[in-house]
């Protein structure tokens, strides 16, 4: 009973005239398969848009802490904490550079040399208590860097983040819970990810169009002897396309980030799997429902997905995309949706002859997109079907 249990969703959304997601040239980001260029979303953009949506289903309405990520957590949160409770500067100053390099390295004292940690909100709160403690009882900034160091060093055992973890629920983040993190400085603090996201690409070749804009002057407009011009001339870049995506939740691996238990009781009677369930069923809606869209004042890139198909079971996770390693055709096609739909079903009969049919499928789909054999059901069910699995330990 203590064998890996996966829920795999799979998703099917298209959007037009949008640019999702840019890299470092301002064009949409790509990714070569099967000999295509396809259109791309990478899985950072993915994740932080369901992190920070705010809808019915939002993570935060779970009522669980979140996690801040900054290069500034100790200036902003401890270091002007320690000044505004009236502390010398030379001493704000000392503890401050010591928290700095416990947390991101012994080079890190300047910002720019870090890299961006993420932290629970608890495990904040209780850093700037410490460094309240040690500033306050310190008569220099000699005193105040020692205190730091030994704060560190030696602590009894809860000068480190793995203090936390019996002090109150997630004290690392939602966020560290579902997505994991590494501390460099505290290899006992990181955590596995729980959730696993794939770039999500386009079934087919990319369709990307040049947008040419120009700016109106309004003033210059109204000058009846003056040319009116334009005000400012530009470019940007446009795709269209059907994207295929694709999660793996790694139920046990959640069970354990959120209960605080060993990876092998998430079965245990005892252990608290709701919030795990609560957690997976908002992230179906917002996986299903939430654009990663830039440049929203300008193309409006909001669309639902079209297709959803969630498999619960025990074998080892396998994505789908490898159903679109020969591109869906874009002409000669009656429907998109209908053609990536059965690219997906054939390779699904092809994978289950081969290692034998395993998982439990459940499909929401506009009626193009569904598929022949597996439950077809609205999605909010689907969401606390897969709720009540989690609780239940049924996955």
């Amino acid at each position: 009973m203590t064998e890996p249990r996966f829920i795999q969703i799979h998703w099917l959304a298209s959007y037009p005239g949008t640019l999702l997601n840019r890299d470092d040239a301002g064009l949409a980001k790509r990714l070569p398969l099967g000999g295509n260029v396809r259109t791309r979303v990478s899985s950072q953009c993915l994740k932080r848009h369901w992190r920070i949506a705010e809808d019915e289903h939002a993570l935060s309405s779970l009522g669980v802490p979140n996690a801040v990520r900054s290069k500034e957590i100790v200036d902003r949160e401890i270091g002007e904490r320690l000044t505004a409770k009236g502390i010398a500067p030379e001493i704000v100053k000392a503890v401050a550079d010591e928290f700095a390099k416990a947390l991101y390295g012994k080079n890190a004292v300047d910002p720019k040399k870090r890299q961006a940690l993420i932290l629970g909100w608890p495990e904040v709160r209780y850093l700037a208590d410490a460094a309240e403690q040690v500033a306050g009882s310190a008569a220099n900034a000699k005193a105040a860097e020692a205190a730091a160091k030994d704060f560190f060093a030696k602590g009894d055992g809860k000068a480190n983040l793995t203090a936390l973890r019996d002090q109150g629920q997630v004290p690392f983040g939602l966020e560290v819970a579902l997505f994991g993190r590494m501390v460099t400085s505290d290899p006992a603090a990181n955590k596995d990810a729980a959730i696993h996201v794939a770039h999500a690409f386009t079934v087919h070749d990319e369709e990307p169009e040049q947008d040419y804009f120009t700016v109106v002057d309004d003033l210059k407009q109204l000058d009846e002897d003056e040319d009116a011009g334009a005000a400012g001339v530009f470019d940007t870049e446009l795709t269209s396309g059907l994207y295929y995506g694709y999660v793996v939740v790694d139920v046990p691996q959640l069970v354990m980030n959120l209960a605080g238990v060993d990876r092998k009781a998430w079965l245990a009677e005892g252990t608290d799997r709701g919030l795990a369930g609560r957690v997976v069923e908002n992230l179906i809606h917002l996986i299903a429902k939430v654009s990663p869209g830039a440049k929203r004042g300008s193309t409006a890139p909001y669309a639902h997905a079209e297709f959803v198909l969630v498999e619960m079971g025990r074998r080892q996770p396998r994505t789908l995309a490898n159903a679109f390693r020969t591109a869906v055709p874009l002409r000669g096609v009656n429907s998109l949706l209908s053609s990536a739909s059965q690219s997906m079903a054939a390779f699904l009969d092809d994978m289950d002859e081969m290692y034998g049919p395993h998982e439990t499928r459940l499909l929401a789909a506009r009626r193009e997109g569904r598929l022949e054999g597996v439950e077809t059901i609205a999605l909010p069910e689907i969401a606390s079907r897969v709720n009540a699995a989690i609780a239940a330990g049924q996955v």
